[in-house]
Formats: structure tokens, sequence, C-alpha cells
């Protein structure tokens, strides 16, 4: 992917015009890249499939001050549907990017349909939806991770579009987290509309300063009227799982 004629600052600058995403990268790593020197890019990980194409890209960035900085750019195309534009996503944690691809390859794009095993579309398929949605989820030990998780918290709230998202009193409640730790609840395509839409479900736990724990739970769809991505935040599961529910049409 490197061009050996094109300059850094060049690679750099093409690389955050194209990503849908370059606005959630924290200003002090900006400030950061704008020192680079030099580059390299390679290809981290791919997927091809009828449905999917999907690579990942590893750039790393020598910087003035001797140190090096790693982007993770995520870039997805609907297989051999070529009315879907390819699209860009950029990621400064390998592990958000990983997140991003299974949500494309595992939880939205790639999953099966309800419809793909000949149950009828409608009613039947948006109840085995709300089954799955009001299960339980099982408790999985948590490892938090001391990673800029403040920094991490503004971020997820900041793309959130809903209207209904946690407001600055949860923003103020997380400038004190310290450890993050995010896990996929749930992930499943079904049919919305006639049309496939994909639900994945995240919970982003924090661990506080006064050793106290709250959570952010994500919920990512393509249940919109043009199929674009969209994300929303709330402050509970219960929330999260009726805004689900919600844009599945059931009452």
């Amino acid at each position: 992917m490197s061009d050996p004629y094109e300059t850094t600052e060049h690679h750099l600058d093409r690389l955050l015009r194209r990503a849908l995403n370059s606005f959630d990268l924290p200003d002090s790593t900006v400030d950061r890249l704008g020192t680079a020197l030099a580059h390299s890019s390679s290809l981290h990980s791919s997927h091809h499939s009828s449905a999917l194409h999907r690579e990942t890209y590893r750039h790393t960035y020598l910087l003035a001050d001797g140190s090096a900085l790693t982007l993770w750019e995520l870039v997805h195309s609907g297989g051999r549907d070529v009315r879907i534009p390819r699209r860009h996503e950029l990621y400064e944690d390998e592990g958000d990017a990983r997140i991003a691809a299974s949500r494309l390859a595992g939880g939205l794009s790639d999953a099966p349909a309800f419809g793909d095993e000949g149950v009828q579309e409608g009613q039947g398929e948006l109840e085995m939806l709300t089954l799955l949605m009001s299960a339980p989820s099982a408790p999985l030990p948590r490892t938090y991770a001391p990673d800029n998780s403040a920094d991490h918290a503004r971020r997820v709230l900041r793309r959130a579009e809903n209207a209904d998202r946690p407001g600055e009193r949860k923003a103020r409640l997380l400038r004190s987290a310290f450890a993050h730790h995010i896990t996929q609840i749930f992930g499943r395509q079904c049919r919305v509309d006639g049309r496939s839409a994909g639900f994945t479900l995240y919970e982003h736990a924090f661990l506080l300063l006064d050793g106290s724990e709250t959570s952010l739970w994500e919920v990512e769809h393509t249940a919109t009227p043009d199929g674009r991505h969209m994300c929303e935040v709330y402050e509970s599961e219960h929330t999260a799982r009726a805004a689900m529910e919600s844009r599945t049409r059931i009452c």
C-alpha cells in the first residue's frame, strides 16, 4: 500500500481526509502526527466474500521525538455490489479496529439474515430478534485496561447520534475514568422493512478513580433509511435493548 514517491505529509493528509471518523482521533494524537518524519504502511488482515470486502491496514509513523505512532485503517465495501462505495475508518487502538471489523464480518455484514433459511420474513423474524435481545447476557470476568479511558469515553459519547444520549452529568463522571473494558453483548442480522439490517450492542465498562464502576451501552446498527451505519449510546442496557426493539418496529 505504501507509495515510495509519496511524502509522509501527503500520505497523512490523504489518510485523515478519507476516514469517515477522523474527528474521533484525540487532538493530542493529531498534533503528534504533525511531527511525523517517515511512515510505513502494510496490510494487517483481510476478508473477501460476495457480501463484504474488508481490509485492515497498519500505518506506522516515525515522529520527530524518536517515538513511533500507529494508526489502524479499516477499509470495507459491499463485496460484489459495486453500488456500495469503499468506506474508510481510522482507529488509534488496535482493539477498537478489531471491534469495528468484527461488527462488519461477524456482527453485521457477513451474518446470515434470518430469512436465508426459508423463515417467513416479517413478524416471525422480528420476534426472533426480540427473543435474542431479551435473553440475559452471560456474565464475563472483566479485565480493565488503563489506556486513556477518559478520552475513550469522550469519543464514544461524541459519536452518538441519538437525541437521548447520556448528558453532561455522565460526561463529567467519566472524566475520572482511568481504565475500561469493552464487551460485545449482542450481534445479529435481521430484516427490517423488507431489507437486511444489522444490530450490535457493546458495553463500555469504566473503572473510576474512586473505585466505582459505570458503563455506557453502545448500539451500532444499519436500520437507517439509506442503510448507513449509525451509532447510539445509552446509560443502561435496558434502554439500549428497548431502542433496538423500537428500531425493528416492535411495540
